[in-house]
């Protein structure tokens, strides 16, 4: 497989780790916009050839390593998966979407789950996105009942948060910036008050 740092035509590629339904949902959403996409997941690539050749031309497999060398990286896979998910895998600024839902969040000690997930892709720039809503609502077309369906991204890293914020406005979605990685991500995690929030920004 070639470098996925580049696609060839200027726009980054989508690297996600987990080819379940949100992993699938955030690659229709990222093919959406024209970027390529590289689907990981435990299996292996091969495991994923029918669902790579649904998804297009844009969309290939490859090994969680080669996923993670995309500058900008999806974590899709069930929480509790998440060590095991990217043991190994070097983090040097790649720009990293936080997809991913404790369901238990009690078990947290008061820390947010993208605050644990910061310190599992240490060299990262972690994003808490796309993990408000179910993954069917993610992967339907964002322009509903007149509008745009809103998604939430929070973090502390300015540019990485316009990466991210840049790749769900090209796919239709109306973003909100709730600010740092704690207190936005805590709003975010399940039991924050804007988990399965399900809103429409209404055009004009």
């Amino acid at each position: 497989m070639n470098d996925t740092n580049s696609n060839g035509n200027g726009n980054d590629v989508v690297g996600i780790i987990g080819a379940g339904n949100l992993g699938q949902a955030m690659a229709e959403t990222a093919l959406r916009t024209g970027r390529t996409v590289v689907l990981a997941n435990s299996r292996g690539p091969d495991s994923l050839a029918s669902l790579v050749a649904t998804l297009g031309e844009k969309a290939s497999a490859g090994s969680v390593e080669e996923a993670s060398r995309a500058s900008l990286v999806v974590l899709a896979v069930p929480w509790d998966n998440i060590p095991d998910a990217i043991r190994g895998v070097e983090w040097n600024g790649q720009v990293v979407i936080d997809a991913t839902n404790d369901f238990d969040p009690g078990g947290l000690d008061g820390r947010t789950s993208s605050d644990v997930v910061a310190d599992l892709t240490h060299g990262a720039r972690v994003v808490k996105a796309f993990n408000t809503l179910a993954a069917t609502v993610l992967a339907e077309d964002p322009h509903q009942a007149g509008g745009r369906r809103v998604l939430f991204v929070s973090g502390d890293d300015a540019d990485a948060k316009e990466t991210v914020t840049q790749l769900l406005e090209d796919a239709g979605f109306f973003v909100i910036d709730l600010g740092g990685l704690i207190d936005g991500g805590r709003l975010q995690q399940v039991g924050g008050p804007l988990s399965a929030q399900d809103m429409i920004r209404l055009a004009g």
